[in-house]
């Protein structure tokens, strides 16, 4: 029986992986169940005895990758020798990482669930709404011990940080910004400066910054 179950676990395991290819190649709208299946190697009716619909594959692969980040989000938000911007910090790594090994995985995470705003997304809201509220405890803690100002809501501002890391997912995914190592590293730094420091001249440290602007080009 255990060796049925592994191999049952396998399969299924197959068939979401050749989903991640297919929805990311074709769109989920344009792709058929059958498509899942020829890319799995697997007989059409095979897909069904693990999925009732595409849907369900599509809700399956968007929640695995989802609460893995949210239960890293709340394991960082509980490391206390780690300060706010730290915190943020270690989730922007963690998810630029996750594009990083698994692009075609987020590609259909972000195009197909989180900006799906009248479909999937509205679906997901509540797991969605998890990882935007961990976030903002998070800032909101550093704004208690006067690490960060407490004019922007946290919830704004935690939302305002997401968006900034989807936004540069989004980058790489249509070939909008540079990839590669360096650009990758560079842009977990980017990130949580922009966030954490904002654009404000003042907030930056004022007189004294003028040559980051250089700095940040490679010059």
């Amino acid at each position: 029986m255990a060796t049925a179950r592994t191999t049952a676990a396998e399969r299924r395991r197959q068939i979401l992986d050749a989903a991640v290819r297919v929805f990311a190649r074709q769109g989920f709208h344009t792709c058929r169940v059958s498509d899942i299946a020829d890319e799995a190697g697997v007989a059409y009716g095979l897909v069904y005895h693990y999925f009732r619909s595409k849907d369900e594959v599509l809700d399956t692969l968007f929640l695995e990758r989802w609460d893995v980040m949210v239960e890293v989000i709340e394991q960082v938000d509980a490391r206390d020798e780690l300060s706010a911007r730290e915190k943020l910090t270690a989730i922007t790594s963690f998810i630029v990482d996750s594009y990083r090994h698994d692009p075609d995985l987020m590609k259909v995470v972000i195009v197909e669930v989180t900006r799906a705003a009248n479909t999937f997304g509205r679906t997901h809201l509540d797991a969605i709404n998890r990882a935007y509220g961990s976030i903002a405890r998070i800032i909101e803690a550093g704004m208690r011990d006067g690490e960060f100002r407490d004019s922007i809501p946290p919830q704004f501002a935690a939302m305002a940080f997401y968006g900034a890391i989807e936004q540069a997912l989004t980058g790489w995914i249509f070939d909008m910004l540079p990839a590669g190592e360096g650009a990758f590293e560079a842009t977990k730094v980017h990130i949580v400066d922009t966030i954490c420091g904002g654009l404000d001249r003042a907030a930056a440290g004022g007189p004294g910054n003028e040559g980051l602007g250089s700095a940040s080009h490679g010059e």
